[in-house]
């Protein structure tokens, strides 16, 4: 004979709440008690009970999944992807936090036409209840495309375009004034940057910030060359700064992955880091801490940022928040040996 599992009134009677209250914590139902809820959330772990995900989808009419998407374009795109530790710091973020919620992510990538029409015809059928979406190109069409087809979507990082959407961020601005003003203060006289691309909102700021901060303490303007975010497009800038501007002695790179490569490309031509040239990047991701040496940053927190999309999501999905979420993060810089 089989053991039949743990009931919604084993749960009741473990919790000391009615059946009716551990129904409506089950299925997400708003305006219960975070107090009950959490007590009826412990009578489910202790009990094991586990709800039936079918029955529970006919109530709710959600399928307790969420699409985590990357879009971009290019061969190779889903490589790069995994290639940079930034996009597993997101990942690491939502599932966090949505596992604690019995939510599921499906990674998606959208690396063309076809791939996003693809994506968007799977969540218009229901497949997943909302987007948490990365785009990593100006023009991605992506974002306006989800919006038509009226899927929760929240952004990681502000839209090129205005768009009557949620994002979360970070104050780019204000973390490229923090570049700066660490590299005048250490005694660096001649700057350069490696900037982000100059499309997005995100490497507009940065460099902005940047130059604003030396502007401000009369050290500018300053040579920039423009990246794409990857190792070798940071050691190709630096390797130009360096035929143009051999005098430089402080660099500030838009993200860790470009900063690393400048650091290659100086230890190649004989430039110590820092005592030559002090290098800062922006994320401080893994890379800021196994670079050689160990990189000065500008931190983002990128698994809060993260959390803070998932949480935003679920709350378009719950109707406890109605709409555009926006939230903007303060960096934090990390100085370590490069700087």
């Amino acid at each position: 004979m089989t053991k039949r599992g743990p009931t919604l009134e084993d749960v009741a009677r473990e919790a000391g709440v009615s059946r009716a209250t551990v129904s409506r914590v089950v299925n997400g139902v708003r305006n219960v008690d975070p107090g009950l809820q959490d007590v009826v959330r412990q009578a489910i772990e202790t009990t094991g009970y586990s709800p039936n995900g079918a029955a529970r989808s006919l109530v709710t009419r959600r399928a307790e999944t969420v699409a985590l998407l990357v879009s971009g374009a290019g061969d190779g795109f889903a490589a790069r992807v995994f290639a940079d530790p930034f996009f597993g710091r997101i990942v690491s973020g939502a599932v966090t936090y949505l596992r604690g919620r019995a939510m599921h992510p499906v990674l998606m990538f959208a690396e063309s036409d076809e791939a996003r029409s693809q994506v968007v015809d799977y969540l218009r059928r229901g497949s997943a209840d909302g987007a948490l979406v990365v785009s990593l190109q100006a023009d991605d069409p992506l974002p306006q495309m989800l919006l038509h087809a009226r899927v929760p979507v929240v952004l990681f990082a502000r839209p090129p375009q205005p768009l009557p959407v949620s994002y979360v961020d970070i104050d780019h601005y204000q973390g490229g004034r923090l570049a700066a003003e660490h590299l005048l203060a250490r005694g660096s006289r001649r700057l350069a940057a490696i900037s982000a691309p100059q499309d997005l909102p995100a490497g507009r700021d940065r460099l902005a910030g940047f130059r604003d901060a030396l502007d401000h303490a009369g050290r500018g303007p300053v040579p920039v060359v423009e990246g794409a975010f990857t190792l070798d497009s940071g050691a190709a800038a630096m390797i130009r700064i360096l035929e143009e501007h051999p005098e430089v002695d402080g660099v500030f790179a838009a993200n860790d992955l470009m900063a690393q490569g400048a650091c290659q490309i100086l230890r190649e031509q004989g430039r110590r880091v820092p005592d030559d040239v002090a290098v800062v990047g922006f994320d401080d991701s893994s890379i800021a801490v196994t670079c050689r040496p160990p990189l000065t940053t500008v931190r983002q927190p990128v698994e809060k940022m993260a959390a803070a999309m998932a949480e935003a999501l679920a709350g378009h999905l719950q109707g406890s928040a109605s709409g555009q979420t926006r939230v903007v993060f303060d960096p934090e810089l990390v100085v370590r040996e490069s700087a």
